[in-house]
């Protein structure tokens, strides 16, 4: 029986279509998805302002204490330590373990009110307020606009994060407050680590918190 020369190259081209698909997904291409395999992606990495070529799972780009790998499985930003602009940095978000406060949510009891200012063990203290007790360095916290006022504080005098001047009176807000956050004495230069990890250094208890988390695709 003559077999059909086109069935033939069908399935000649069907083989080298799976040895090639074999190739990719485990040649070197594909591992250089992970350059430092540090368990972040490439581009994740270089998305986000980290080194691909350098291993920095363990690093806590903006000292809110996660670490960028713990970043990366929970979806938030590593170069932000507020993810979700809710007034409590990402770390403590995760690590004081109460379900009135998420990660990635600002009201997570859309009640009205920001998580960082709820108080969610009924103290009297604000929980952005309880958390920056237990912070061994403030000098790092956030202020977007530059006004001398802690992003996470802004709302407590009505004023606005990105604006260095909400009322447009021409004065910086913070120069309108007796509370404003100038740490200019305990930074050198830009870009300084002025305090190194605020919460308990690079290695914490991310990985048991982490265990069960999943990993995003690249």
């Amino acid at each position: 029986m003559t077999r059909n020369p086109f069935v033939r190259i069908a399935a000649t081209g069907a083989v080298a279509a799976v040895a090639l698909a074999a190739t990719v997904l485990t040649g070197p291409a594909y591992a250089a998805r992970d350059r430092d395999g540090d368990g972040m992606p490439n581009r994740w990495e270089a998305r986000n302002g980290l080194d691909p070529r350098r291993a920095d799972a363990g690093k806590d780009a903006d000292h809110d204490g996660l670490t960028n790998l713990a970043e990366f499985r929970r979806h938030s930003d590593p170069t932000d330590e507020d993810t979700d602009g809710d007034g409590q940095d990402d770390g403590d978000e995760v690590h004081d373990h109460t379900r009135s406060t998420r990660l990635l949510s600002s009201d997570s009891d859309r009640d009205g009110v920001l998580d960082g200012d709820e108080d969610s063990d009924h103290d009297g203290v604000a929980n952005e307020d309880e958390d920056d007790t237990r912070e061994t360095c403030n000098a790092d916290d956030d202020d977007t606009d530059g006004d001398l006022i802690d992003d996470e504080d802004e709302n407590d005098h009505g004023y606005a994060a990105d604006d260095s001047d909400s009322d447009d009176d021409g004065v910086l807000d913070g120069d309108e407050t007796d509370d404003s956050s100038d740490d200019s004495d305990d930074s050198s230069a830009a870009g300084d680590d002025r305090c190194g990890s605020h919460h308990g250094g690079d290695d914490s208890d991310d990985a048991a918190d982490d265990a069960d988390e999943p990993e995003l695709d690249d």
